[in-house]
Parts: C-alpha cells; structure tokens; sequence
C-alpha cells in the first residue's frame, strides 16, 4: 500500500510553500513536538514525500507533514 502522496500534490504544495517563505503552525499530530499552534517558520524545502520542511522562529527544524500537520501560508 503506497501512503505518499501523488506527485501532483508534491508538485501544488511546491508551489503553494516556496522556500523562503513565511509559514504558522495551525495543528501538529506530534504529542512530543514543542511546537504550538501560532508558531511561525521559513520554508527551507517540501520534499518528495509532501513534507514542508521548515526553520521555526523557536529554533525547531521539525517539518510539517502532509496529511497530519496543518500549516497557513501567512
């Protein structure tokens, strides 16, 4: 069973979450994370898997995968 997302939807989160942009944490499905919602990052990449890989202001290099985290362009 394949879980990744289709390429297309790679493709529409590259454009929709360009590195060097400005993103806020709405939701995380991470018990452990330290983020919270309302933190804000930059956009390093989104890599083949739909993961927006992203620097936090708090220092968290913690990406925000598809389908289970919800970040906001802002």
């Amino acid at each position: 069973m394949n879980t990744f997302p289709p390429r297309e939807i790679v493709e529409r989160l590259r454009l929709q979450y360009p590195a060097g942009c400005r993103v806020e944490l709405v939701s995380m499905d991470d018990p452990y994370a330290r983020l919270r919602p309302g933190d804000q990052g930059t956009v390093v990449a989104v890599d083949d898997i739909g993961t927006v890989h992203i620097d936090w202001d708090n220092g968290s290099g913690l990406g925000a995968a598809y389908g289970a985290d919800v970040i906001r362009r802002i």
